[in-house]
């Protein structure tokens, strides 16, 4: 069998799983589990060996049973960064590069070095992202899940990215006396009972405790915008990634919090996505998980 028939059957059997785009995910599928290029995949003379088609086969059962494509190949890219993901650490998405952006532009004019500190830090992408843009700065990123960590500190070494720290723990835990010049986070923002209609690929691979919000999607919003100003420096930046509908009650937390020059950024769909905060805010504590949820 050559490639371009395995292509073509393997797109079959995603269009009938009702998999979306099964031609475009069957390319990637190929091209990344094989050293194949683009241009070889539509070509009739790339015979595959029977290893080979076994192998893609077998991953294609997996992508076919609802297993994200990012698992299967073991990795996404993410600002130009290759990010190592499994089961147990939250797929990098697109719209998060607009938070890395975003922070990028706040900090963009400070002088270095500074510190930036990236709650719910999962593979470390956004950690990662920022501390490669900004190699004098000293970046942590803390995250309660040990799976995460792992992947996080397997993606700095692997990137090359000497300037950051992963510490296990909840929020704020594991830096409990520092304080920083930036604190950003995509935290989990689903409400506890969307996640159930999520698509397949998210409800039933991805680690809920990356998506649970609580009950009503700000659980983790409550804990940053209170324990945030204790660990900011004077004239600190803040940078949260918000889900649908959550941009109102976001804003009223950290504005209730002291932030000021605080915005709201849309991504490519139109949703607004981003939040940011600027000043000096008045200190005060964080909360515990249990406070939390």
């Amino acid at each position: 069998m050559n490639v371009l028939e395995k292509l073509r059957k393997i797109a079959q059997v995603f269009e009938e799983s009702g998999i979306e785009n099964p031609a475009k995910e069957a390319e990637i599928l190929i091209a990344g589990a094989l050293p194949i290029g683009p241009s070889e995949l539509y070509r009739g003379d790339r015979e595959l060996s029977r290893e080979e088609a076994s192998f893609l086969s077998s991953l294609a059962v997996r992508r076919a049973g609802g297993e994200p494509l990012q698992y299967i190949l073991g990795s996404v890219e993410f600002f130009g960064l290759k990010i190592h993901v499994g089961r147990g650490v939250l797929i990098p998405r697109p719209e998060t590069e607009l938070l890395v952006e975003e922070t990028i532009s706040l900090l963009a004019h400070r002088r270095p070095p500074f510190s930036i500190l990236d709650l719910c830090a999962g593979s470390g992408c956004i950690a990662l992202a920022l501390a490669k843009r900004f190699p004098e700065a000293e970046v942590y990123g803390t995250d309660a899940s040990e799976a995460a960590m792992v992947y996080a500190t397997q993606n700095a070494r692997e990137n090359d990215v000497r300037n950051v720290r992963f510490r296990l723990g909840n929020l704020f835990d594991p830096v409990r006396d520092m304080r920083f010049d930036c604190i950003v986070s995509n935290p989990p923002y689903i409400r506890r009972e969307e996640i159930r209609t999520l698509q397949r690929e998210v409800r039933d691979f991805e680690p809920v405790e990356a998506l649970d919000g609580g009950p009503d999607g700000s659980a983790f919003y409550r804990s940053i915008s209170k324990g945030a100003p204790r660990h900011l420096k004077d004239n600190g930046v803040l940078a949260l990634e918000i889900g649908y509908g959550q941009s109102r009650e976001v804003e009223r937390l950290i504005r209730q919090a002291g932030f000021q020059d605080i915005r709201i950024i849309k991504d490519f769909s139109g949703i607004e996505r981003i939040i940011t905060g600027m000043g000096n805010p008045v200190r005060s504590s964080g909360l515990t998980r249990a406070d939390m949820l």
